[in-house]
């Protein structure tokens, strides 16, 4: 009996993960807000009715969809935290490992991009409360690193925030680039490394304010 059962769990969490796969596939080329029920079932080659044995709606399946992206994306930004080396290796790294991931996951990258502020509100709301756990665990990060001495947690978590903000939108323009040729993501590769340069400069000067109230 348990064998069975078993099977039949193997067999419904391998159905989940094609209508995931599906609808993800679909949202190449459009918004959640336009995807159809029908369209995914269709796409996987099951029955209306069966999709609501595996989520309650596409909203739902949307939400999944969040966490399987940023999941995915999770271990690309604890590495480039944790990366050592001087100012400009730890910046060609972080460059290099966000293209390393679009090229891994562009059907992620896109979705999160252009959902994060699209028009379906449970899904906006789950990525942003992704991104801000995501957030936390990178400022915790940054508090463990020794260039980070003498800082409060609100400016850790501000610079969290610069990271995880300039790595998603690097992220997305290296996607964007993909069908430039190797010119064009060349340029949206160097201005990033120009702009993670300029975020590392005012994190060494941060508490040189007057006071050095970090």
């Amino acid at each position: 009996m348990s064998h069975i059962s078993g099977v039949r769990q193997a067999q419904k969490q391998k159905t989940r993960q094609a209508l995931l796969d599906a609808a993800l596939e679909l949202l190449e080329g459009q918004s959640l807000s336009s995807l159809g029920l029908r369209e995914v079932t269709r796409a996987v080659g099951i029955a209306p009715t069966a999709f609501y044995r595996h989520f309650r709606s596409v909203e739902d399946l949307g939400v999944a969809l969040v966490e399987e992206a940023l999941g995915s994306l999770h271990p690309m930004i604890r590495t480039i935290v944790s990366t050592t080396g001087d100012g400009e290796e730890r910046i060609a790294r972080a460059v290099e490992l966000i293209a390393g991931h679009v090229d891994a996951h562009p059907a992620h990258v896109r979705f999160v991009a252009r959902e994060r502020h699209g028009g379906v509100r449970v899904v906006r709301e789950a990525i942003r409360g992704q991104l801000e756990l995501f957030t936390a665990e990178v400022g915790e990060a940054l508090g463990s690193d020794p260039e980070s001495a003498g800082w409060g947690e609100e400016d850790l978590l501000m610079l969290a925030q610069l990271y995880v903000d300039q790595m998603l939108m690097t992220a997305s323009l290296l996607l964007d680039a993909t069908g430039g040729g190797a010119g064009e993501r060349e340029r949206v590769a160097g201005s990033a490394a120009r702009q993670l340069r300029l975020i590392s400069v005012g994190r060494a000067h941060w508490l040189d304010r007057a006071g050095g109230d970090g």
